[in-house]
């Protein structure tokens, strides 16, 4: 199976044999994080431009089609924009919160990273309480919507971060419950010992129906999580002017914007890790032959191509379903998903006590 160790081994080698072990330690921190930033600006690039040519394709139109090759380089002149654009504060606002909170949004972005399998042998941080790590850290990312909306000084902003905190906490019972039901068939929390559990079957086929309900509501609860359509409550247009972000402007806006994109590729990266294999190829079982075929595709291929499938989903269901009230978004949540989240893990539970999965 392809992988990319062999090159973050030669990497390591050849520092190990230059610096000291002290130095070695930091420049590939320092590699690490530079990549994150990297991937941090291709991911927005790439998925702004995605987004706005899906909702043009689900709309029988064009979508951008002006700057590059059939309007490709339209977010690159976003980007350009948002950089030379000046960054106002209010008079009223809390400046220190003002600004620390997209700074906070983006921080949260990059520690969920980590422990992330993008290919074979290829993480930054192979932790063995990986899910328990995601749970934790991605808690805190409500907290800069909160900020965020309290400092801005305006009206319009609290009550988008309300309606987000309220959102956000609500979903997460939801989203955690989901991803017990992958944990309690697997019996690990490392990332990498529930990839290595699909080995035979993605769990999205092996676990039967209980599955199924926990990737489906996984789906919805992570895009109410991320304040996507139709749960952009938080940004409700019509109603809040911008919501928590109404007085961002410049790069601290850009922030926000695409610590939005990331975010959505980080629960589709942990969904598809979770339900269909992450970079594990398509094996069937003992047919052999098929999974040799399979294991030719590069690891990093599987991932990536898994996980932007489920951000294609996210973004469809922008453009097809219209925006929720707030009392039909949490009655969504406390009177069925929850519900259906806790019977659904007794009954995952019992599968795997039984040992009726494949």
């Amino acid at each position: 199976m392809w992988s990319f160790s062999h090159i973050a081994d030669l990497l390591h080698e050849w520092l190990s044999k230059t610096f000291n072990p002290t130095f070695t330690l930091i420049i590939e921190m320092v590699l690490a994080g530079v990549a994150v930033i990297g991937l941090f600006a291709a991911l927005g690039l790439v998925l702004v431009i995605m987004e706005r040519k899906v909702s043009a394709w689900i709309q029988i139109r064009l979508g951008p089609n002006r700057v590059g090759p059939k309007g490709m380089f339209q977010s690159l002149a976003d980007t350009l924009k948002l950089l030379v654009k000046e960054g106002m504060t209010p008079d009223g606002a809390d400046k220190f919160l003002f600004n620390l909170a997209p700074f906070i949004a983006m921080i949260v972005a990059m520690l969920l990273m980590a422990p992330i399998a993008f290919a074979n042998n290829f993480q930054f941080w192979d932790m063995n309480i990986g899910v328990l790590y995601i749970s934790a850290i991605s808690s805190i990312s409500v907290i800069s919507i909160l900020m965020a909306g309290w400092a801005s000084n305006n009206k319009y902003s609290l009550m988008g971060a309300m309606r987000s905190g309220a959102q956000i906490v609500s979903y997460e019972l939801s989203a955690g419950l989901s991803v017990l039901s992958v944990v309690v068939l697997t019996g690990s929390l490392s990332l990498n010992d529930i990839i290595h559990s699909q080995e035979n079957g993605w769990w999205i086929f092996k676990g039967h129906l209980p599955i199924w309900i926990s990737f489906i509501t996984f789906i919805i609860a992570v895009t109410a999580e991320t304040n996507r359509a139709p749960f952009d409550l938080a940004e409700a247009e019509s109603e809040l002017t911008a919501g928590f972000h109404t007085e961002y402007s410049g790069m601290k806006f850009a922030l926000f914007f695409l610590a939005e994109y990331v975010n959505v590729f980080i629960v589709c990266a942990i969904g598809a890790t979770l339900f269909l294999g992450g970079w594990m190829p398509f094996h069937i079982g003992h047919l052999q032959a098929f999974n040799h075929v399979m294991d030719y595709i590069p690891s990093s291929v599987w991932f990536f191509g898994k996980t932007f499938f489920l951000i294609f989903v996210i973004m469809w269901f922008r453009w097809t379903f219209p925006r929720l009230r707030i009392d039909q978004l949490l009655n969504l949540e406390w009177k069925y998903l929850l519900p259906i989240s806790m019977i659904n893990l007794l009954l995952v539970t019992l599968m795997a006590i039984m040992g009726w999965h494949f």
